[in-house]
């Protein structure tokens, strides 16, 4: 089951965006879930349930058509502002960039500190790092054309009162305060980046810095591929939280078939969408959140809705699924159905965020335009 295949994709978007997979595996057919948008060193895509890693360009034509600018860039919402990360990731989106990564997690003293170790000779190094670790932040890892200067551009100026005066619409503008407490950070170069995201998101061991998860008094929700892949990941958050649910925890992470089927187990032989529940939960990536409030498991899922869409829109038309849902399977967002399951579904998605497990390939793929 571990083992590892390399194959080599092709994609067509002028032929009806058909596909073909050398290494007999497909034939070129059409394949309408595939976009050009999800053609990019890292992602991870779903293939008639075969979990793909894209891992390099089969060609420089290809590399030169859609590699030359893509960069990635670390984005990190500051204490000040993690209430607002719903309008941040919105503005992201807009801004034509995606999110690859993102985790929600408390710094320490030492761990601001050395994440800011280049200002250490600053006046304003011991408030800065007083502030970053006196909170959670959601460190983001964001991607696309000339990702270093979008995000810096959606920031807006360093200093929040130069923001609101010259740029009222970035986000220091909207949600800083000061220089210090300016709602945002971004990486001021590619070097950067690379050092940056190194910290919240080792590619070698570990973690990097835990997950704020409370384990107490919360309830578990992912919100599904379909609704990121679709850019609702801020519109979904916002109204979480204008509803008055505190996100105490969030994760982006990839679940492979064989974990997406364990934590859908409860579901297996009472729902007859189970086998498609099972394949959107690990078509693509999802986020985790850890939703903290009085009787949570209960109040969350009413907020939810039914699990059907349409049934949603005409009995309960503010609730998430009525909002944002497509059909009972691609429902936007999963939630905990039993109070006593809450925490364990927490705890499992923190897991399989941490540890994926399971078959998948890697694949070298070109595009023939």
């Amino acid at each position: 089951a571990a083992l590892l295949r390399r194959y080599q994709l092709l994609y067509y978007p002028k032929d009806d965006l058909s596909i073909h997979m050398y290494r007999t595996f497909l034939r070129r057919t059409k394949f309408d879930e595939l976009h050009p948008e999800d053609l990019f060193v890292g992602n991870r895509v779903n293939i008639f349930s075969r979990q793909l890693n894209l891992t390099g360009y089969g060609d420089q034509y290809t590399a030169n058509k859609l590699g030359s600018k893509k960069e990635r860039t670390l984005a990190m919402i500051k204490p000040d502002a993690v209430t607002k990360v719903g309008n941040i990731i919105q503005m992201i989106y807009d801004a034509n960039l995606i999110v690859t990564k993102a985790k929600m997690t408390k710094l320490t003293w030492k761990q601001a500190a050395d994440f800011y170790m280049e200002h250490q000779s600053k006046s304003f190094f011991n408030n800065l790092v007083q502030f970053v670790s006196s909170g959670p932040v959601v460190a983001m890892e964001l991607m696309g054309n000339e990702a270093v200067t979008t995000w810096r551009k959606v920031l807006g100026p360093t200093d929040s009162g130069v923001a609101q005066k010259d740029a009222a619409n970035s986000l220091r503008g909207q949600f800083g305060t000061d220089g210090t407490k300016n709602a945002g950070h971004g990486s001021d170069s590619l070097a950067s980046a690379a050092r940056e995201l190194e910290f919240f998101f080792p590619s070698t061991t570990g973690h990097g810095p835990s997950n704020t998860a409370k384990y107490s008094d919360c309830t578990c929700s992912i919100i599904k591929p379909h609704a990121i892949s679709e850019a609702l990941t801020g519109k979904i958050l916002k109204s979480i939280i204008e509803n008055g649910f505190e996100i105490s925890a969030l994760q982006m992470f990839n679940m492979d078939r064989v974990n997406a089927e364990e934590f859908l187990e409860v579901y297996k032989g009472v729902v007859a969408e189970y086998t498609n529940m099972v394949d959107e939960l690990c078509s693509g990536p999802c986020m985790a959140l850890e939703i903290h409030a009085t009787d949570a498991p209960r109040t969350f899922r009413e907020f939810c809705g039914p699990a059907d869409p349409e049934i949603a829109r005409h009995l309960r038309p503010a609730t998430l699924r009525a909002l944002y849902g497509k059909n009972k399977v691609q429902n936007a967002i999963h939630c905990t159905d039993l109070p006593e399951d809450g925490i364990l579904e927490v705890s499992s998605s923190k897991y399989h965020s941490n540890v994926m497990q399971g078959p998948h390939s890697h694949v070298l793929y070109s595009v023939s335009f």
